[in-house]
């Protein structure tokens, strides 16, 4: 399973451990996921995506699931929350 955030993209960053001799050795800054169950008011049913904590404090910013799914951009997304985006829209377009 990758380390990639389901709704913002944001995945490891590779940078240097510096040593207090100042030798750099490779290393891999993780972002910090959670496995979370959101509800989604538009489907009436709740959704269990894999989100990093920053991803899910935006969530909460924008307002719930389907207002961040139908704000976001595609290229950012997973193919399990585009399905959902696209589910979402339909929804409330239809």
């Amino acid at each position: 399973m990758a380390r990639r955030c389901e709704l913002t993209g944001k995945g490891a960053l590779v940078g240097h451990k510096v040593s207090h001799s100042n030798r750099k050795t490779k290393r891999r800054f993780l972002p910090n996921l959670v496995n979370v169950t959101l509800m989604s008011d538009a489907l009436s049913r709740s959704v269990r995506l894999r989100v990093s904590a920053n991803g899910l404090r935006t969530v909460e910013h924008r307002g719930g699931l389907d207002a961040f799914l139908l704000k976001a951009g595609e290229a950012e997304l997973s193919p399990t929350a585009l399905g959902l985006k696209r589910e979402i829209a339909k929804k409330l377009n239809g």
